[in-house]
């Protein structure tokens, strides 16, 4: 049975969005129909490369097109107007991280989608990075036996074309993600330092201790003032530690040389000792290409998507849980410097 068409369209062309009409651009059984941006100049550059329509407006888009699927890559604040619409015209959707500005918009539009009969997705792209899948598959086989610790680390220079959020919602939710992704458990306890260095308005560097409730420890080192980018996964259990590189998709376990032939709690009163390191043979492929082909497959056979909107909502929810936190254990000082700031 042949299989049909889906016509795709993109919501925003920025840097994420251009990539979005690449890919659909080149998937077997997709058609890249059209581009909507308010900038005409970005949108035509585009849609002369892969010669789809262009648009300046998206409701006019979604009333003119007919179309199957659409990605969304506009600014956070307009994730929920632009979601709302295309939700409205019965079109299924992928929206970039974080769902939406709010947990409550979050929601609203999970409520939206239900009823229309539409799928929802967010673009959490790690969770299709194949060294994340890799270490996901390892723990769910207990190849590292009790879990302690989890250290997420993703770093890097200053992007000057984020001016809406800061690093929490820009890059901290995809850690947040992947943290609910492997680990499974509720946070129970953090303590956050939060603050801004060279952003105009937000916060420019992370620094979070949580507690989960199965007593794992979670570290978050997340800036935009590192001079190089690091994006970096560690995860410590009785037989050893998993280190996976999200740039270079690889995963290297560090072996527990004192676990061989020892269970827990025997292995306690040995302790810890160096023993092999294990690279272990990743398929590496593009995380982008693999979500938008696991959204296509998701619409044209009905299944549930890989990332579901409440899979998005937990991780934003989680976000603006950390901001609250880092804004109320500001030392006193800096919150009198916020209230003169507010004030004047």
């Amino acid at each position: 049975m042949e299989q049909r068409i889906l016509r795709a369209a993109v919501i925003g062309v920025g840097s994420m969005g251009r990539n979005h009409a690449r890919v659909y651009a080149s998937m077997p059984g997709v058609e890249l129909v059209a581009v909507c941006d308010t900038s005409y100049t970005a949108a035509s550059n585009l849609a002369n490369i892969y010669r789809c329509r262009i648009y300046t407006d998206y409701h006019e888009m979604l009333a003119n097109e007919r179309l199957d699927l659409v990605s969304i890559a506009v600014p956070t604040k307009y994730h929920f107007a632009v979601a709302s619409s295309v939700i409205r015209h019965g079109v299924h959707l992928l929206i970039e991280k974080p769902i939406a500005a709010t947990v409550e918009q979050g929601w609203m539009l999970i409520e939206a989608a239900r009823r229309q009969g539409v799928t929802l997705t967010v673009g959490h792209i790690e969770r299709f990075n194949p060294a994340i899948i890799a270490l996901k598959e390892q723990l769910d086989n207990h190849e590292l036996g009790n879990l302690f610790q989890i250290v997420s680390r993703r770093v890097g220079p200053f992007p000057a074309r984020i001016a809406d959020v800061g690093v929490v919602i820009d890059l901290a939710t995809h850690e947040i993600d992947i943290l609910n992704y492997l680990i499974g458990s509720p946070i129970v306890r953090m303590h956050v330092e939060l603050h801004r260095h060279l952003h105009q308005s937000h916060e420019d560097i992370l620094s979070a201790l949580l507690r989960f409730e199965n007593g794992m420890i979670g570290v978050l080192d997340i800036n935009w003032l590192t001079p190089t980018k690091i994006r970096e996964l560690s995860i410590v259990g009785e037989r050893g530690m998993f280190v996976a590189n999200y740039l270079t998709q690889d995963l290297t376990f560090y072996e527990n040389d004192s676990c061989h032939g020892h269970a827990w709690p025997e292995l306690a009163l040995l302790g810890v000792s160096e023993g092999r390191s294990i690279r272990l043979k990743v398929p590496r492929r593009e995380p982008l290409y693999e979500e938008l082909r696991s959204f296509c497959d998701a619409v044209r056979y009905g299944t549930k998507p890989a990332v579901s909107g409440e899979a998005g909502v937990a991780a934003l929810e989680i976000a603006g849980q950390i901001i609250e936190t880092g804004l109320r254990e500001q030392p006193a000082a800096r919150l009198i410097e916020r209230a003169l700031e507010v004030g004047g």
